[in-house]
């Protein structure tokens, strides 16, 4: 059965009319009726009976009308969701992400994306840097959120915005009701870090400006996820780290925290978050993501703020 003929029946039936149906599809009259010929044979049934006077269907054009109908809508579709997809404006798309891109970035690119491109599905996928990294250059990711601009020439990529980071420690902590420490006064203090693989740029924010206030780091917990730097701070008098996106929701939902945030400085470690991508020759969904991102920045962090509550 071929699509042409379907569409010949629809006309006649529309039209109840072969002239008029003709013209509708641009055909000679003869070549409208050979074409409802074939149908008629390929299916072994009449489907449209005709007089000098009156063209109508018969009670089987009447049920093939139906489903002929909802054949085209289904062929109409498809064509539509063929077109979408080459536009990069249907399918699916996996982004990868962390905290302060959760809190600063998705919510609003994520209400762009359903007004501009409805029909493209966003799969999100909060993990850590460096797995974000090794998703996104296997294909697991089409895009990244990160900490840090990844050292790598297989990926492109773009700042987004700069995080500063905290210290966080039990509130009987010497340093809680302080509106802020240098970062000199961390030398001797017993600390507790991300593993460097899992953040590379948050691990190396804080070297870096321990180094820059001359001290050495006694790090004496690396850790997997941030939950455990509140029970080791809290159980150990030790002390942790974390993004002021972080510190500031918990301090805005915790209530009776058992932790606090205190801001660092002379220096203030700070970290970028990046978007990340690969160079992809078929990369329009992901290009509709970026240029939603575009669409709804700049992006910023919270100011840094005296003695906040974690």
């Amino acid at each position: 059965m071929e699509y042409r003929h379907v569409l010949a029946f629809l006309a006649i039936a529309d039209e109840l009319h072969f002239g008029r149906a003709a013209q509708k599809l641009h055909l000679t009259q003869p070549s409208l009726s050979q074409q409802l010929q074939r149908l008629e044979r390929t299916l072994g049934v009449e489907l449209v009976a005709r007089t000098t006077h009156e063209v109508h269907l018969t009670r089987a054009g009447q049920a093939f009308e139906v489903e002929a109908r909802e054949l085209v809508r289904q062929v109409e579709h498809a064509r539509r969701s063929a077109r979408e997809a080459a536009a990069g404006r249907s399918g699916t798309i996996r982004v990868g992400y962390n905290f302060p891109a959760a809190q600063h970035v998705l919510p609003s690119v994520m209400e762009k994306m359903q007004a501009d491109f409805p029909e493209v599905a966003v799969v999100l996928e909060e993990k850590r840097t460096g797995p974000q990294l090794r998703a996104l250059e296997s294909g697991a990711l089409d895009v990244a959120l990160v900490y840090g601009r990844p050292a790598t020439a297989k990926f492109r990529y773009r700042r987004l915005m700069r995080q500063s980071l905290v210290a966080v420690v039990r509130h009987k902590h010497k340093w809680a009701g302080r509106p802020g420490v240098p970062f000199a006064e961390l030398a001797g203090q017993p600390c507790v870090l991300f593993e460097r693989d899992l953040c590379p740029a948050m691990y190396d924010a804080i070297v870096r400006a321990a180094d820059e206030a001359g001290i050495g780091l006694d790090v004496v917990h690396e850790i997997d996820h941030p939950a455990t730097t509140e029970i080791l701070v809290t159980a150990k008098s030790l002390v942790g780290f974390a993004s002021i996106s972080r510190a500031m929701l918990a301090g805005a939902v915790a209530g009776g925290a058992r932790t606090v945030a205190v801001p660092l400085y002379d220096p203030v470690p700070t970290v970028d978050l990046y978007v990340a991508w690969r160079d992809d020759e078929d990369g329009r969904l992901r290009n509709s993501f970026l240029e939603c991102l575009d669409a709804v920045g700049p992006f910023s962090s919270p100011p840094l703020r005296k003695s906040i509550r974690s």
